[in-house]
């Protein structure tokens, strides 16, 4: 499962937080990436969430978007914003890996982790992207990085390699060309409805600023590729997952869920 999970943002962010457990209890799924993580107060959302489902939790910083810095909400003050990955599987290492971003004042990372599945390390890339369409330079470059994490051979064995997390463009987009040359889209090989969306423009705090390359659009994104030559990767069935719990929308996003299986 991939997920952004909303930081604090929008209205009633407390009120967000039972939606996001139940949905995660619901689906239970043995690995997620979660983007719009906050951090403070010495814990995570990540491992917070992990100690209730008994997983695992890994949290790297910074990522998109920028803290917001406003003195007058106490909840923002000293809380930091990343990505994660929850594990059913003990996480085995992690790393943070800088991607590109001239135009930034910040250095935003993408996490990579090998969890220690049953068949053998099973690695992960959890990303987000940048989301800002004039430093689509940026973007790009994003993707052939990530891309190339992705495909590093330090990956290959027993397990697939997955990329996933909120990649802020469609599928088609020129900035993920580098991730499809390379890996497999799960949702495409799922049978998924190709109009499919993860950033709905009906939800009551949607981005509508972010305009038509990102609302209404399949952005949200599991991606693998085999982890060696002789390995065939399956994609047994993709959902959407994320809809309001007791009235309440977990996230403005919602989350895309895969199962694979895989042998060789």
């Amino acid at each position: 499962m991939t997920w952004n999970i909303w930081w604090r943002f929008g209205p009633r962010w407390r009120d967000r937080q039972p939606g996001i457990r139940t949905t995660l209890e619901r689906f239970r799924p043995d690995v997620v990436a979660l983007q719009e993580v906050w951090a403070g107060d010495g814990t995570t959302q990540a491992h917070e969430l992990a100690a209730v489902l008994g997983m695992h939790a890994a949290f790297v910083s910074p990522s998109y978007p920028p803290v917001p810095r406003n003195p007058e909400e106490a909840d923002w003050v000293g809380i930091d914003l990343g990505i994660a990955v929850l594990s059913r599987w003990p996480i085995l290492d992690e790393e943070a890996a800088v991607m590109p971003a001239r135009h930034r004042t910040w250095n935003p990372v993408a996490l990579s982790v090998r969890v220690d599945h049953p068949a053998g390390p099973l690695p992960i890339v959890a990303a987000c992207l940048d989301y800002g369409v004039p430093y689509t330079d940026d973007r790009i470059a994003q993707g052939a990085f990530i891309a190339g994490l992705a495909t590093d051979p330090r990956f290959d064995g027993p397990c697939p390699v997955l990329l996933m997390g909120d990649l802020n463009a469609a599928v088609d987009s020129p900035v993920l060309r580098p991730v499809r040359d390379v890996l497999t889209d799960a949702w495409s090989a799922g049978g998924g409805p190709p109009d499919a969306i993860t950033l709905p423009s009906t939800h009551p705090s949607a981005p509508l600023a972010a305009g038509p390359q990102m609302v209404d659009q399949r952005i949200d994104h599991i991606f693998f590729r085999p982890g060696r030559e002789d390995q065939q990767v399956l994609v047994e069935g993709v959902q959407l997952a994320g809809e309001p719990v007791s009235g309440v929308h977990p996230s403005d996003h919602r989350a895309v869920v895969a199962d694979l299986r895989w042998h060789g």
